[in-house]
């Protein structure tokens, strides 16, 4: 009776977290929509500001030098007035005054402008950490609503431990949020900022071509197709990421070789692989737990290590499998208690899951070897 209403009580506080933590979520995305709404809005009279101040500055000059020439004029007149008629000297005077007078006008708007553009350049810095602050605790609230909607009691029933099951649940959706941010990033700084300046220049394009300088369009689309393959390599990399198509097609040992030769090339690090046994396809399931074991140590030493050489070994025996990654980094006390990395829990998940073992030795200054064995049954599905 008492665990019962225990039950009962904990499930009404999880619903009223519930809705007070998606009220919030809307509350901080109505304040997200806002601030780009009006960072959008403020970019655009940017540019129509910018173009006045352009105008006015140009528009100014060529005042300027009819202001100097008339004045050359009116000294000229004041010097010899002895030759002019009063009527003449009065309309010089006249004309020096006015433009003068005007082009005053034109430099204290053009003032106005730029101290318009500077306010409006200083409100688009606060709307732009306005936003990213609120993206952050979207994040991490969605963190939180997930965690409270479907991760809660299932691990509740897995770990007895209130502190420990919270702790670990948090971490599998930051890391869910973390990755899906990273996505968002990589195609938000790469791929679709490609786009937009594709759809810029071929809008450029089009009023070269409508002008009839047709050789100067045909550069421009050659330096956009080549603008579209340096996107398309980005997209594909980006897939590549998630899940290598080449696992399914050609295998783990292929695909392990051509990750290593891109991570080489690409942090110019130097990566000896090694093959031992007999190469073959594997069960799918142990293809993609290696490839992925093997892709978070090398990561780990690259980033972590800061390695300048490191050797993969990966070794296909009858009825085991052992990959092992050494590098020559900075290594860690191993001894030192230590709050564990996201990347460090889902490795020894994912040897347990193949009921395998996972073993790392390392020492300061001494680099670092890590050792995955797990045995092998082609019947697993």
């Amino acid at each position: 009776m008492s665990k019962k209403f225990g039950d009962n009580a904990l499930d009404h506080v999880i619903d009223e977290m519930i809705n007070v933590v998606v009220h919030s979520k809307d509350e901080i995305f109505d304040i997200s929509e806002w601030a780009r709404s009006e960072y959008e809005r403020l970019q655009l009279e940017l540019k129509e500001i910018k173009e006045k101040v352009i105008h006015y500055i140009e528009k100014g000059d060529q005042l300027e030098v009819k202001v100097r020439f008339s004045r050359q004029r009116l000294a000229e007149v004041s010097k010899f007035f002895d030759q002019h008629s009063e009527n003449e000297i009065r309309q010089v005077y006249e004309t020096t005054h006015r433009m003068q007078t005007k082009l005053t006008i034109l430099r204290r708007e053009e003032k106005n402008l730029r101290e318009k553009r500077d306010d409006i350049e200083r409100r688009l810095v606060k709307l732009s950490s306005t936003m990213e602050r609120a993206e952050g605790l979207a994040s991490k609230i969605t963190v939180i609503l997930n965690y409270l909607q479907e991760d809660f009691k299932q691990v509740n029933e897995v770990i007895e431990d209130a502190k420990e099951k919270q702790k670990f649940g948090l971490k599998i959706i930051e890391a869910q949020e973390e990755e899906r941010r990273k996505i968002s990033r990589e195609i938000h700084d790469g791929p679709a900022q490609s786009l937009a300046n594709i759809l810029l220049r071929s809008e450029i394009i089009e009023r070269i071509y409508l002008q009839g300088e047709v050789t100067k369009a045909m550069d421009e689309m050659k330096s956009i197709r080549g603008m579209i393959r340096s996107s398309l390599v980005e997209v594909r990399r980006i897939i590549y990421d998630l899940r290598p198509m080449a696992l399914d097609d050609l295998g783990l040992v292929p695909t392990i070789k051509k990750y290593i030769s891109t991570t080489s090339e690409y942090n110019n690090i130097h990566i000896d692989f090694i093959m031992m046994g007999t190469e073959k396809r594997l069960n799918s399931k142990y293809e993609i737990a290696f490839f992925r074991l093997m892709q978070e140590a090398l990561q780990n030493a690259i980033k972590h290590a800061e390695a300048s050489a490191i050797q993969v070994k990966l070794e296909i025996g009858t009825n085991y499998l052992t990959l092992i990654i050494k590098d020559d980094g900075k290594g860690f006390d191993t001894e030192r208690k230590k709050e564990q990395s996201f990347g460090l829990i889902g490795m020894k998940e994912r040897v347990e899951n193949l009921q395998g073992k996972l073993s790392i030795q390392s020492e300061i200054g001494r680099g670092t070897v890590v050792t995955i064995q797990a045995p092998y049954n082609e019947s697993v599905l």
